[in-house]
Formats: structure tokens, C-alpha cells, sequence
């Protein structure tokens, strides 16, 4: 984060808290951890929730309540963005990026398993753990899981989105009221 913007952190949290707008502030957890926790709280009450980001990992979390826009490439990132950008479900994103790694995040995946090959075994199979388990996962990938399923887990799990952080306050205790401006 460029220091400038660091150092006034405090001032922009300020201004948005005059505007009525709370934020949340959490010490060793992801903030995308906590929109998405908070935003899976809010869609499970049949709330309508919109992520505005072009970030794909929160596709993992869609749902009939909760959508994602990428306001600057002004499209809706939604199950046939993923079935066309991926060809696998929202939900198997995950397990997509635990086969095939994150290369702008450090994760490796499985070593030889790329999009395609990934794909295939998704399309085939609902997760890791079903593929490896089963009898029937082709041999070419057989090996590269029985040799590297404990990455895959791990991958798996970093690209996982935790939608289970203990908040510590009830949802109506951030509801926005808006600013009542009187004339």
C-alpha cells in the first residue's frame, strides 16, 4: 500500500463514519475474508447483496442473492462469466485454483495440471477430494494427484474464501440509515 494512502487511512475511515457509513476493522484477518462473511450473512437473510470488485475469487460465493460487478470492465462476473472464463461451476472455483494454482498469488497448484486439465476433472468430478478418491479419475491425472494431492488441499484451501469469521455484532447494528438532511 503506497504510505500516503496508509497514513491516511484514519481520515478516510473518518470521513465515511461523518457520512453515517461504518467499516469494518479486524487485526489478522483478510478483508476479502470479511466481505465475504459479511456479504454471505447479509444474502442468506434473502437480501440482495452486490460486491463491487474485479477480483474473481469472490465468484466461489455467488448466489440467487449475491451477484459481484466489475464496475470498471461494467459486466457482472455470474455463473456464465465463470462457466465461459473457467468451465466449471462458481463453487468449484476453489478446487479449480487448487489444481491449476494462482500465479499472481504464489500458489502453485498441482504441478502439469493447467486450465484445461483442471476442467476436465471438474467437469467430471464436483471437487479435489472426489477426483482423487475415485477409481475412475484418468490415469495421466491419477499420478500427478497421488503424487501431489497434500498441495492441492493446501492451494485449495488459500484460494478458499472463509465466509465463517466471528463478527462480533448483529447485522441491524450496521444498517445504513442515511443522513437526514433537513431543510
Amino acid at each position: 500500500m503506497p504510505e500516503p494512502l496508509f497514513n491516511g487511512l484514519e481520515k478516510i475511515q473518518d470521513a465515511w463514519w461523518q457520512l453515517g457509513i461504518d467499516s469494518l476493522l479486524s487485526e489478522g484477518d483478510e478483508a476479502d475474508d470479511l466481505v465475504a462473511t459479511l456479504a454471505v450473512k447479509v444474502a442468506s437473510h434473502n437480501e440482495t447483496v452486490t460486491i463491487i470488485s474485479t477480483d474473481k475469487g469472490y465468484c466461489q460465493i455467488l448466489s440467487p442473492t449475491l451477484q459481484i460487478r466489475d464496475y470498471f470492465q461494467h459486466r457482472w462476473l455470474d455463473a456464465p462469466f465463470i462457466e465461459q472464463e473457467f468451465g466449471v461451476k462458481p463453487e468449484q472455483l476453489a478446487d479449480y485454483w487448487g489444481l491449476t494454482g494462482i500465479s499472481s498469488s504464489q500458489v502453485p497448484g498441482v504441478p502439469g495440471i493447467g486450465p484445461k486439465a483442471a476442467k476436465e476433472i471438474l467437469n467430471q468430478f464436483q471437487d479435489i477430494e472426489s477426483a482423487y478418491a475415485s477409481e475412475t479419475l484418468a490415469a495421466k491425472y491419477r499420478k500427478k494427484l497421488d503424487e501431489h494431492i497434500e498441495m492441492a488441499r493446501k492451494c485449495k484451501q488459500v484460494a478458499a474464501l472463509k465466509t465463517d469469521i466471528e463478527l462480533g455484532f448483529n447485522l441491524q447494528d450496521i444498517r445504513f440509515e442515511g443522513s437526514s438532511t433537513q431543510s
